[in-house]
């Protein structure tokens, strides 16, 4: 059955828009990474961006709310913002804590788990800007396998160092520190596969 109207494209602006500050923000981590401890800049510019993000996850919201006929499912497109606003929050709460417990040195194992990040947004915002035109699994499917073989990657490397922190040689604050660094950095990669997941359904049902 054609639809009689025609479907709001502008949500495609918006989702591709959320994925460029998703990307924005991993970059700026691990940049946060290599040059710390000089983080401040790159700290507020997360701020600055994780507030821009929400206002765009608003717009697509509000959009939502008032459009007729959407290009995917109400519900899926709920789940897809939610989800990319989702990753910029996470890292811009993983941001925040170098400062608040006070880190002073840089784990060389965290600038790794920082790499995977953004190759994992970076997958993430391939297989966003290529749904305005693809709606094929086929056409899509090497960016899903992709961010979820990073997933894996980050929970090898996630269990690594942890295991490291474990070994009794690191002062007990400093584990208790960086063990919630690394959760939360294993959390934003998660996050990613969470929104690869709802993309997979979405290109599912419509393709």
């Amino acid at each position: 059955m054609f639809n009689l109207m025609p479907k709001d494209t502008v949500f495609f602006d918006l989702f591709e828009g959320l994925a460029r500050y998703v990307v924005s923000t991993a970059q700026l981590l691990q940049r946060l990474a290599e040059d710390f401890p000089d983080a401040d800049r790159s700290i507020q510019t997360i701020r600055e961006q994780e507030h821009q993000a929400d206002d765009l996850a608003h717009k697509a919201y509000d959009r939502l709310d008032r459009t007729f006929i959407t290009p995917f499912d109400r519900e899926d497109i709920h789940t897809l913002v939610n989800g990319l606003d989702n990753i910029v929050d996470e890292i811009d709460a993983l941001a925040k804590r170098f400062k608040l417990y006070h880190v002073t040195t840089m784990d060389p194992a965290f600038r790794k788990q920082a790499d995977v990040l953004v190759k994992a947004t970076v997958a993430l915002a391939d297989a966003i800007q290529r749904l305005r035109k693809n709606h094929k699994f086929s056409d899509l499917s090497d960016m899903f396998i992709e961010v979820h073989r990073l997933e894996n990657m980050g929970d090898d490397n996630n269990h690594a160092a942890v295991s490291k922190l474990y070994e009794g040689d690191t002062p007990p604050l400093e584990v208790m520190k960086w063990k919630e660094l690394y959760d939360r950095v294993e959390k934003a990669i998660d996050r990613c596969e969470d929104v690869a997941n709802t993309l997979e359904r979405i290109v599912l049902k419509h393709g």
